[in-house]
């Protein structure tokens, strides 16, 4: 099946908390989300096929980069990386969403 990760933040889930300080602890986060999501459907990390990734400041974009080393090996997930003004907060920086086809990624 095919799982679609509505687009997620390091936004607690009380709305109030933002986990990370910069681009790389808030991506780190996302991903965190993004896994457990992913592997609740059945599914594993490298089943992620497609990223979008909205970024207020693009010129951290290695950041970001460094965070998804850490969670994905071999080839990355075809991926778009945007800069937007705003996201719905202030203190967030990134904000991702994916597509996952669940069992098709390598066995890790």
């Amino acid at each position: 099946g095919v799982a679609y990760l509505s687009g997620l933040t390091a936004r607690g889930s009380d709305f109030n908390a933002i986990s990370g300080e910069d681009e790389y602890e808030q991506t780190k986060v996302i991903f965190e989300k993004h896994k457990a999501l992913v592997e609740a459907a059945g599914g594993r990390m490298s089943d992620i096929v497609k990223l979008t990734i909205y970024v207020t400041r693009i010129e951290n974009r290695e950041k970001v980069w460094k965070a998804r080393q850490e969670f994905f090996e071999g080839d990355f997930p075809a991926c778009a990386l945007v800069e937007v003004r705003n996201l719905a907060d202030p203190r967030i920086l990134v904000e991702i969403e994916g597509v996952a086809h669940l069992g098709k990624g390598r066995r890790q």
